[in-house]
């Protein structure tokens, strides 16, 4: 009976994090928000890193050739995949302190042929 309490509280915490928009990070949200958009940033940034590297391929192809872009994009990808998970896991430590996201764009998927960027998390600066 534990099990099914654990799993149904579960269902419900990612239930009630899905229905957060993690795109918008404005000065305007609430704390709860906030901790909302990291927890869920941080899980899907996480999981989905390993998008980096097929991301970065496409782009460095677009930019060069096909070699090139299998090459040095699937080193990139990797780099990114990295710095991705870091971001991801940093968002999860520190959810209950209100910062800016770190990565751009927030999610891999968001903005599929864009360069990832990192950039300043605290508010203020």
């Amino acid at each position: 009976m534990k099990l099914n309490t654990h799993s149904l509280a579960l269902l419900l915490l990612i239930g009630f994090l899905a229905a957060i928009n993690p795109a918008q990070a404005e000065q305007s949200e609430s704390y709860g928000q906030t901790v909302g958009r990291k927890l869920l940033s941080g899980f899907g940034n996480m999981t989905t890193a390993v998008a980096e590297i097929p991301k970065n391929i496409i782009i460095v192809s677009n930019d060069s050739n096909i070699i090139w872009g299998v090459a040095g994009g699937s080193f990139k990808g990797l780099l990114q995949t990295i710095g991705r998970m870091g971001v991801g896991a940093l968002d999860l430590l520190t959810a209950p302190i209100p910062t800016y996201p770190i990565v751009d764009p927030a999610f891999v998927w968001d903005d599929f042929y864009a360069e990832t960027t990192y950039g300043p998390a605290m508010v203020g600066q």
